[in-house]
């Protein structure tokens, strides 16, 4: 397992060419410390953890590697299927022409809804594919004072080496950033 930034990680999940509706996570925040844990599946693509946290309102630190090729049957149950929360990894657009081609579509698709009977599932269903997303679908999320949901540490336990490279290198990366007196 190598332990990179967690941008690096995210551009792994974006250029993997995995069906994008297909993606799932697990996040909420981290068990000790500041920051939040994220877990992302995918049946084909594997499973990534991230562990970040906001250096400050304009910057997101943290790390992440990829902790398992493919979804088993033991960790597939940890991953929601039918949840609330969603989520979306988006890469900025090339240049203008293409960002204002997915305004464009964007637009229509929120017209198309405005007039139509919808569910809010659709909807984001939609959004996504009109920005070109490369990866979206349910999250179980536990963090904003909701801590850690069990999915969490269960993913915790069952990768409990990557678990513990991550946190070292993530402590490290916070120590370098604000120093020692911050802990």
């Amino acid at each position: 397992m190598r332990v990179r930034d967690w941008q690096d990680v995210l551009r792994d999940v974006v250029e993997s060419k995995a069906d994008p509706g297909e993606w799932r996570a697990v996040a909420g925040d981290r068990r000790r410390g500041l920051g939040e844990d994220l877990y992302l599946s995918h049946p084909r693509a594997g499973v990534y953890q991230l562990k970040t946290y906001a250096k400050n309102p304009y910057e997101v630190r943290g790390v992440g590697a990829e902790v398992a090729r493919r979804v088993d049957d033991d960790i597939d149950p940890l991953f929601p299927r039918d949840v609330g929360g969603r989520f979306g990894v988006q890469s900025p657009p090339e240049d203008e022409s293409a960002a204002e081609s997915a305004a464009t579509r964007l637009g229509a698709v929120v017209e198309t809804h405005l007039d139509a009977p919808t569910t809010p599932d659709a909807f984001f269903e939609d959004v996504m594919d009109a920005v070109d997303s490369p990866a979206y679908g349910p999250m179980d999320y536990g963090g904003f004072a909701g801590g850690r949901t069990e999915a969490l540490d269960a993913l915790a336990e069952t990768f409990e080496e990557a678990e513990r490279l991550l946190d070292a290198e993530f402590d490290d990366l916070v120590t370098d950033d604000v120093g020692r007196g911050f802990q």
